[in-house]
């Protein structure tokens, strides 16, 4: 640190209880007040350095030597300001550094303390040294801290606005210029250290550190400073990832609620604050939203989800929230499962907020249909075929994404069928190369919720592709008691399908193989004439028999499942058609049949 000494004299100040008294033995003529304090000095060694005393002393004296008193509450920096102002004015010894030199300057020139009143006055002792302070980090940031206490008088001589450009500089600049390490709050290592060796001083540098050396020493400023510095380092070009990297973690700093929600994999920027109020954090989060760069990535997802939480717990504004909404959504690809459960703060009865899984993913396709339109359709060329693969990359991780949400809160019994399937139907047909997903959080509704309707189920089951099944899907499918009989019906008829495809590639193959093999028509043949099966045709052949075997029990499997269903409904049939009868010949009276003649019955 910094440090500047003025002043000859020994020390000729003592305290006794809430005064300063000088001792050098002349009786007191004033004494200052300020606030509980009071110095009891004499006239001469304050009005020859300021022109305020100067005036004070010269209204308040009558001119028969008699002392008086004067009030200085509004000087700044207070009475330990005005300790250091009194012994340099009596000459004594003195020690400014960077921590106290802000309030001496502001008081200083309250006081009115410059070279006319003595050369090499207080101002311009202060302000020579105050630039080699803003020429140091560490000094700067603690410079600029003690601005906290005078910040109105620190404005006006414009020390806040020179510690932030000192400040914003260096974070841009490369500090290999100006020497490591650089010496933060909790360093006490010189930029370099002296070593001997056979008598001879070698000078050692420590290695360079990474590009967040300075995000932990500017999480000590208050909250506007902080803003400011983060606007003027904007302004020079910073990387918006380095500005991302700094609110971050500024936010986990003043955030309590957010280092409980999960656990980081950083290591812990320090000791928190000891739990700010609620609307304390609540403008803080809002002020953080307002700092975190636009541009798409430089943020990670992870921990706009964990700010929109914390913004839910504490009710920040509604305009708050929906710009988080915003940002997540623009990056949903990049969010994983758990950070999509988020808890229900509102008066939904449901455990997961699906309202707001909503959104964002209303937003996420605001903005694809935004990219789409804003690129101009070009004239396919090689490589195109491998462009649209990768911008389909994002919606296809986005669909898997939700249905693995929808398979995780479809055991909700609050969960309600018009959200599952508003929530189902947003992602689009071409974004879900398969539909086992869906598929497998229709079936985790289903069982969670066995009330409902057959047109219900029906209307659900609609949402996914039965073509766009997989083998063991639809196998599951097919075997699955809690889907309608016509989805079941529709999985063996697209599977059946898919078979007399497969079969009839392989004999598409077989026949290629064959031609290429025998091209004149006689190889494969023996002498004799009899055909010479090859590998390869057995192998198409074992496989096709096995094909054929699949496709048949699939068929009796079919064959059963529709005989059971006629079986059952002719069985109810024939119950009832049985009773009516026994009824009716109960009820019936005896009538008298006509004889039948017996040469009738002979014939």
């Amino acid at each position: 640190m910094a440090i500047l000494r003025l002043g000859s004299k020994s020390e000729a100040f003592h305290r006794e209880g809430n005064s300063w008294i000088c001792t050098s033995g002349l009786p007191s003529d004033v004494n200052i007040n300020i606030g509980e304090m009071s110095f009891q000095l004499h006239k001469f060694p304050l009005l020859s350095r300021s022109r305020l005393l100067r005036n004070l002393i010269e209204e308040c004296s009558n001119g028969d030597g008699a002392s008086f008193s004067l009030r200085l509450d509004d000087l700044p920096g207070g009475a330990i300001a005005f300790e250091l102002i009194s012994k340099f004015c009596y000459g004594v010894k003195i020690e400014l550094n960077a921590q106290n030199v802000v309030s001496v300057r502001c008081a200083a020139e309250y006081l009115h303390m410059t070279d006319e009143y003595g050369k090499g006055n207080l101002i311009s002792q202060t302000e020579s040294f105050l630039n080699e302070v803003l020429g140091n980090w560490a000094d700067s940031i603690r410079a600029l801290e003690a601005c906290e206490e005078v910040m109105a008088h620190a404005e006006d001589l414009h020390i806040v606005s020179r510690c932030i450009d000192s400040l914003a500089t260096k974070a841009c600049a490369d500090p290999s210029l100006f020497g490591w390490p650089l010496a933060g709050r909790k360093s006490n290592q010189s930029p370099e250290t002296t070593s001997l060796w056979n008598g001879i001083s070698t000078m050692t540098k420590t290695k360079p550190t990474s590009d967040n050396w300075w995000y932990e020493d500017v999480t000590f400023l208050s909250l506007p400073l902080y803003r400011r510095l983060i606007l003027a380092i904007e302004s020079r070009g910073m990387r918006p990832e380095s500005i991302a990297a700094s609110v971050v973690y500024y936010a986990r700093r003043y955030l309590p609620l957010m280092n409980r929600q999960s656990s980081f994999d950083d290591a812990n920027p320090g000791p928190n604050i000891l739990n700010p109020s609620e609307s304390g954090q609540r403008a803080l989060l809002e002020e953080i939203v307002g700092l975190i760069p636009n541009k798409k990535g430089v943020t990670s997802t992870k921990f706009l989800i964990r700010l929109l939480r914390t913004a839910m717990v504490l009710h920040a504004s509604p305009s708050c929230r929906e710009i988080l909404e915003k940002r997540v959504g623009s990056q949903l690809d990049q969010a994983s499962l758990v950070d999509l459960l988020i808890p229900n703060m509102g008066h939904s009865e449901t455990l997961y907020d699906i309202d707001c899984v909503q959104r964002i993913l209303d937003h996420f396709f605001l903005e694809e249909q935004a990219a789409a339109v804003a690129t101009p359709d070009n004239i396919v060329e090689e490589g195109q075929l491998t462009n649209e693969s990768n911008s389909m990359a994002p919606m296809t991780t986005v669909a898997r994404l939700i249905d693995g949400f929808l398979a995780e809160v479809a055991p909700d019994v609050n969960f309600k069928l018009p959200k599952f399937e508003a929530l189902a139907s947003s992602i689009p047909d071409y974004a879900r190369p398969l539909d086992d997903g869906l598929y497998h959080a229709i079936d985790m509704y289903l069982k969670a919720h066995p009330w409902i309707t057959d047109p219900e189920r029906e209307q659900l089951c609609r949402l996914m592709n039965c073509q766009k099944l997989s083998l063991d899907a639809s196998t599951h499918a097919a075997q699955n008691e809690r889907l309608p009989l016509r989805v079941i019906v529709q999985v063996l008829f697209f599977e059946q399908l898919r078979l007399r495809k497969s079969i009839s590639g392989w004999f598409f193959v077989s026949d290629n193989l064959e031609n290429s093999a025998n091209p004149s028509g006689n190889v494969g043949l023996k002498k004799d004439g009899s055909h010479h099966a090859t590998d390869g045709e057995d192998d198409v052949t074992h496989r096709v028999s096995e094909l054929e075997k699949d496709c048949s029990g699939m068929k009796e499997e079919l064959r059963k499942l529709v005989k059971y269903k006629r079986s059952w409904k002719n069985f109810t049939r024939r119950l009832g058609f049985s009773k009516s009868q026994s009824c009716c010949s109960k009820r019936s009276k005896p009538s008298n049949l006509r004889a039948i003649p017996p040469s009738t019955v002979n014939r």
